[in-house]
């Protein structure tokens, strides 16, 4: 049985553009309309044929909707809640992809009360972004964390659970504030080092920027694909989940001090101790099939 019939995903970059493509590929029969607000995004999708329907309007593309998927970033969500609040049907179910939760569900209860709303964050992506870029297995494998609200019925929320794992992703249920905790180590406060990392080296005088780049290291070419993902996106990130992202950034600064006291006294135990027990944590994710376990990253060198 069909957990929706009639899908509306609104933002057609890469995690929009992927779930059009993964709703085609594993359920058929099921209707997709579009909207994007760039004129030019629109016109890529129709090109490409990536929905059912692509609408000029955010009101337009939600009139029949029994899901409605936000796709766009997290600053935004508010605004587009609104731009679609007078012509949503009142038992549609609104979802939503942001990598924060808790701003989130609020912007969305502000301007949408009276709907049905259930966060959620498929934790898939690439660097790049725009409606081609996105593919129909991108959610294969991959988690996607749904954060039920206090008056959401269990059976809505089994809806959106059963939605994602018909796109082949695997379900985790959480608060939206231990979702924005667990993200802001796993995702967030990687980002904000990779940004970092790779701020410093381009700004270093005495080393140029065709040396950066042709002496790059495996270490620093990953660090350079993370930095590069959207820039609005990651901005609206940090912002809406500040509370969260400072407490970590605290404690990674506090660890970040005690390897630098082990450098400067030479205590390799202390070292060897800490990479020890953080090789550990990579081989649980290779095992649990969240990454590629084969030589260098499975990199090719061709």
């Amino acid at each position: 049985m069909l957990p929706f019939t009639r899908v509306t995903v609104i933002g057609l970059g890469l995690i929009g553009s992927s779930i059009c493509r993964a709703v085609r590929a594993h359920l058929p029969t099921v209707r997709i309309t579009g909207h994007d607000a760039s004129a030019e995004v629109r016109d890529i999708a129709r090109r490409i044929d990536l929905c059912d329907d692509v609408t000029d309007t955010p009101g337009a593309s939600v009139i029949d909707a029994d899901l409605v998927i936000l796709c766009v970033p997290v600053g935004r969500m508010g605004e587009v809640a609104e731009a679609i609040a007078d012509d949503l049907p009142k038992g549609a179910i609104i979802s939503d992809v942001g990598s924060s939760k808790g701003s989130v569900a609020k912007a969305l209860e502000a301007a949408l009360s009276g709907h049905i709303i259930i966060p959620a964050h498929p934790v898939a992506g690439t660097e790049n972004s725009g409606p081609e870029a996105g593919f129909a297995t991108l959610f294969h494998n991959r988690w996607c964390i749904v954060t039920p609200l206090p008056d959401n019925r269990e059976a809505d929320v089994e809806k959106l659970c059963d939605f994602w794992t018909k796109l082949g992703a695997n379900v985790e249920k959480m608060t939206p504030t231990h979702h924005d905790l667990v993200l802001a180590v796993t995702s967030h406060l990687p980002h904000l080092i990779a940004y970092t990392i790779v701020g410093t080296a381009s700004d270093l005088e005495q080393v140029t920027q065709s040396e950066v780049i042709k002496y790059s290291a495996g270490g620093f070419r990953d660090f350079t694909r993370i930095a590069a993902s959207d820039p609005t996106m990651w901005r609206d990130v940090f912002l809406s989940n500040k509370e969260a992202v400072l407490e970590m950034l605290q404690r990674f600064s506090e660890d970040l001090a005690a390897m630098q006291r082990a450098i400067r006294w030479d205590d390799g135990d202390a070292l060897f101790e800490h990479f020890t027990r953080t090789r550990a944590i990579r081989r649980s994710i290779v095992e649990q099939g969240q990454d590629d376990s084969r030589p260098d990253f499975g990199r090719s060198h061709l």
